[in-house]
């Protein structure tokens, strides 16, 4: 039976409330600032259908000092809300403008082309608006919106960059306090183990001595198969020790290790698993390791692969040369295989497919392998029903 149990899911729970409150406050501020932006955009063409009405006016009226007044008055008021404007006669010649700013080295002929571009640009933004000047004539208002509004415009996406970027960073610094959290989590229990197999051990070793030194009642067969164990708890004791501490790596024959190591775990696993070893590097080859913890990697995949035969099936050790001076050990079995949906959260703490089992041996194997070795494990290939293989690369030495 399937089984994932992921002790960081109130953790997941948390970044997704995170993430919907940063969607809301994101999605609020645009609707928001999209309705201010209408409201200003109706209040600027209110401004330019005033100066169209006051033109109407100057065209159709004698000028006189009230006039005057009244369209400097109008002028004055969209000069102030910086909304650019330019009247053009029926040939779509430039009259007049307001609020463009036109290079001051133009001539006369480079200034009138220059206020047709705007005009070509401002029919893009807007309708004009049509003003009457009698006697069947009619001249047109360009406009476009104000710097102002165009500024604003942009806001609602400048505070999404802003709000993904605050996001993101509370992600990352939610990460690294998820990964602190976990190293002193898995530090503190390797030690405490460590220091708690320390005194059985020792009082084992003290009953090995006890048993030797009367042969006669006690078989030296089994007594050199309990010192093997009591050896044995002595490794994995050395094992949890080096968890949170630098390790020392040394040049080790990988051929050599791989191979002892095997012999050893083919005595202690079912007799029903056919284990082999296929080595396609140098008998010679050398890489940096430290070979207790990278013991404790192949036992954590083999051991795995061994649970998901049942008992039953082959184990396959393959060791191969790859370019850029590195080289792969291949584990491979017959088991049930992963299933996709686990691929991506099989190195994930608390993951197991076991009924019992905390789900991570895997994750503490990737550990060594990439933090202490600067190597890199994965799943090379599965397939539900014809098994897995996990792949370990190393650099030579």
């Amino acid at each position: 039976m399937l089984k994932s149990f992921d002790i960081y899911s109130q953790n997941n729970i948390l970044k997704i409330i995170v993430a919907l409150n940063l969607l809301l406050v994101g999605t609020g501020s645009l609707l928001y600032t999209n309705r201010l932006i209408t409201k200003l955009e109706e209040r600027e063409q209110r401004y330019v259908q005033l100066y169209g009405k006051a033109m109407e006016y100057v065209q159709k009226t004698d000028y006189n000092e009230d006039v005057t007044f009244v369209v400097q008055e109008i002028i004055s008021v969209n000069s102030n809300s910086n909304v650019p404007v330019i009247y053009v006669n029926e040939n779509l010649e430039p009259i007049y403008q307001n609020n463009i700013d036109i290079p001051a080295k133009l001539s006369g002929e480079e200034k009138r082309l220059f206020l047709k571009q705007k005009v070509v640009e401002m029919r893009q933004e807007h309708l004009p608006i049509v003003v009457e000047v009698g006697e069947g004539e009619r001249g047109l208002i360009y406009y476009s919106n104000s710097m102002l509004l165009k500024q604003l415009k942009y806001f609602p996406y400048i505070l999404l960059v802003i709000l993904t970027a605050l996001g993101v960073l509370a992600y990352l610094a939610f990460s690294s306090a998820r990964r602190a959290e976990q190293n002193r989590v898995w530090v503190g229990l390797a030690k405490e183990t460590a220091h708690q197999l320390g005194t059985p051990i020792s009082s084992l070793m003290a009953w090995i001595e006890y048993m030797r030194s009367d042969p006669d009642q006690y078989d030296a067969g089994i007594t050199d198969e309990m010192e093997k164990d009591i050896q044995r708890l002595t490794t994995i004791t050395g094992r949890f020790s080096s968890i949170g501490s630098v390790p020392t790596l040394k040049e080790e024959n990988l051929t050599e290790v791989i191979c002892q190591f095997a012999g050893y775990l083919e005595k202690r696993i079912s007799t029903k698993v056919r284990m082999s070893v296929n080595s396609q590097v140098s008998a010679s080859q050398m890489v940096r390791i430290n070979r207790l913890l990278f013991e404790w990697v192949i036992e954590n995949i083999c051991k795995n692969a061994v649970d998901a035969m049942s008992g039953v099936g082959e184990l396959r050790l393959n060791v191969l040369p790859l370019p850029n001076q590195e080289v792969a050990i291949d584990i491979s079995d017959t088991g049930k295989g992963i299933p996709k949906s686990g691929l991506q959260k099989v190195f994930t703490p608390g993951y197991s497919t076991k009924k019992r089992g905390w789900g991570l041996g895997l994750t503490l194997a990737k550990r060594i392998v990439e933090e202490y070795h600067n190597g890199r494990l994965f799943v090379k290939h599965s397939e539900p029903g014809k098994g897995t293989t996990f792949r370990i690369v190393l650099h030579q030495a």
